[in-house]
């Protein structure tokens, strides 16, 4: 297999990845942001906890392998990221570290304030985590201010608070509404009774909000956010040196690939169908395709920021030239092929591992099932 190709495969693999982590990880968070508003009392919190309880350390997991998975292929795109994203990773870290604690301790005591300060500790941990996660993106579509110089060294120019501009703070709030409705549309699946009531309100409201910012995210980035295209290419089997190409940068340029490749169009249309289906489905008994639906939103708005941004991973709105791509910013292709190995044996097994746990752990948490588990159930 050559060179370019397998730089195209690990492209794909860490989409997927990125992409398993939001359908499973996503439904946590939304779940945790959903609960100090959809559960009114203790017993109804305590569903919506355990709605997720058996299977979120397991989704966490994809966080994990995805970030591996980056460092491993993309070790220029991994460094920048890190660098000039440390304080937002950070506060993301600091955030998920409230949700092992708040499962785990909040029914240590029986009282109300206990409980309910590890409530808003679960709110938090999901929370930020879906907000920080579509600033991210919204600031990789605008640029980011790094730089390499002769000897590829990376200096990043920008500060904590330049992340939080208006366009990356709206791209964050279509990922919040994204993942929310995703985590209604779970508790939905596995609850009845007032939290289900609750949580088909919530995706009806999140889904449609998710769908108009995701809307007028895309009216901005035709009209206002500068994309960028490879003028002069470096041959694609050469080793990871992004200063070999030549890049510019314009409005409208994001658009590019869409009129290259028409069939990318299905990605946004396929964000815009799924929220709207599940806006449909909110408050009707399908509550499994409601949750395909919110899955399908997922994946389509996902899919819509690589197809958009392809092949450039990370761009630089200082120098251009300095940003880095499918094509030079990969590890060597001795790396990618043992990588690519460990991923065809390894990656069934979990995907079937994952399967079987979802499919034992399947059933609604009912409030007669937290009485009588009292003391096992979170």
């Amino acid at each position: 297999m050559d060179y370019g190709t397998l730089k195209l495969i690990w492209w794909v693999l860490i989409g997927v990845l990125l992409i398993g982590f939001a359908l499973t990880d996503g439904f946590d968070m939304g779940a945790a942001i959903l609960l100090p508003f959809i559960g009114k009392t203790d017993e109804e919190r305590r569903i919506v906890i355990n709605a997720v309880g058996a299977t979120w350390e397991g989704n966490q997991v994809w966080f994990i392998t995805a970030g591996g998975a980056m460092f491993a292929a993309w070790p220029l795109a991994y460094a920048a990221s890190f660098s000039g994203f440390y304080f937002a990773m950070l506060l993301v870290l600091f955030s998920l570290f409230f949700r092992p604690v708040g499962f785990d301790y909040r029914g240590k005591r029986v009282d109300v304030r206990w409980r309910q300060g590890w409530d808003y500790g679960l709110f938090v941990g999901g929370f930020v985590p879906a907000l920080v996660f579509g600033v991210a993106f919204g600031n990789l579509l605008q640029g980011v201010p790094f730089v390499y110089d002769t000897d590829l060294r990376v200096t990043y120019h920008g500060t904590f608070f330049e992340l939080l501009n208006p366009f990356a703070l709206l791209t964050g709030l279509v990922s919040l509404c994204m993942l929310t409705a995703h985590g209604a549309a779970f508790v939905k699946t596995k609850s009845d009774g007032a939290v289900a009531m609750r949580a088909s309100k919530a995706l009806r409201l999140f889904s449609a909000l998710t769908v108009v910012f995701f809307l007028v995210a895309g009216a901005v980035v035709a009209t206002l956010i500068s994309g960028y295209t490879i003028t002069s290419p470096a041959p694609y089997d050469t080793v990871a040196n992004p200063l070999l190409k030549s890049v510019d940068s314009e409005p409208g340029l994001w658009l590019a690939n869409y009129g290259l490749y028409p069939w990318m169009a299905l990605a946004p249309a396929l964000g815009i169908l799924g929220g709207v289906l599940a806006f449909a489905l909110a408050g009707t008994r399908f509550e499994r395709l409601a949750f395909i639906s919110t899955s399908m939103q997922i994946i389509g708005v996902i899919l819509t920021a690589g197809f958009s941004m392809f092949p450039f991973i990370m761009p630089s709105s200082l120098d251009p030239r300095s940003s880095l791509t499918v094509w030079d910013a990969t590890s060597s292709k001795t790396t990618l092929e043992i990588m690519l190995v460990a991923v065809v044996i390894f990656l069934p097994i979990v995907l079937g591992y994952t399967a079987w746990v979802y499919r034992v752990m399947r059933g609604k948490i009912t409030a007669g099932a937290i009485r009588d588990n009292e003391h096992t159930f979170y």
